[in-house]
């Protein structure tokens, strides 16, 4: 192995470590204790070695945010392919989006919620994040008729989010989630 191979992936490897320790500390304590400082102290080592992998903190949440939109992909992908019928799929694949932002709320925040550099609804968007949306796309697609299917897509978004974020935050009775999400699907989805 070259010096130089071995550098890159010494240089890869600390930054899976930042990323890892900022989602572990966002998960225990939230995304105020996130500082350059304290992931400089979790990782033992000095806070100039995270400025030459990122920028600064929102850049460190952006690089969180598209791990979590690699996961989400897979996640919602597989409630796809595991459910048979486009209704049963639509369902299928709201139930895992939602089922993500509750088991993963740190996560979820930096994909959703906080201001990151990333870029939405663009071909310049990262990879894992138009998989994660384009998982929504398919499951909507079959229902979109004369409407356009990805405006249709991020009306579906934007109603799974809503109805996560207002629950999570206490603004939503947590015992009619699940009631709450097949009315919406049922909008998207009529049975029958």
């Amino acid at each position: 192995m070259s010096i130089q191979t071995r550098r890159e992936r010494e240089r890869a490897d600390r930054e899976r470590l930042i990323i890892t320790a900022a989602r572990e500390l966002a998960e225990a304590e939230g995304w105020d204790a996130v500082t350059t400082r304290r992931l400089a102290a979790e990782i033992e080592y000095s806070q100039p070695v995270l400025y030459s992998h990122f920028k600064g903190k929102n850049a460190i949440t952006a690089a969180v945010a598209v791990q979590g939109f690699a996961e989400m992909a897979d996640e919602l992908r597989a409630a796809r392919t595991k459910a048979s019928g486009p209704r049963e799929v639509l369902a299928a694949v709201g139930a895992a989006y939602a089922q993500f932002g509750e088991r993963r709320p740190a996560l979820y925040d930096a994909m959703f919620t906080h201001a990151v550099d990333l870029p939405f609804a663009t071909p310049e968007a990262p990879a894992a994040l138009r998989a994660a949306l384009g998982e929504l796309h398919q499951a909507v697609e079959p229902f979109s008729g004369d409407d356009d299917p990805d405006v249709l897509t991020e009306t579906l978004w934007s109603g799974l989010h809503g109805l996560l974020t207002l629950m999570r935050s206490g603004r939503l009775r947590r015992e009619s989630h699940d009631r709450r999400l097949a009315l919406l699907i049922g909008h998207f989805a009529p049975p029958g």
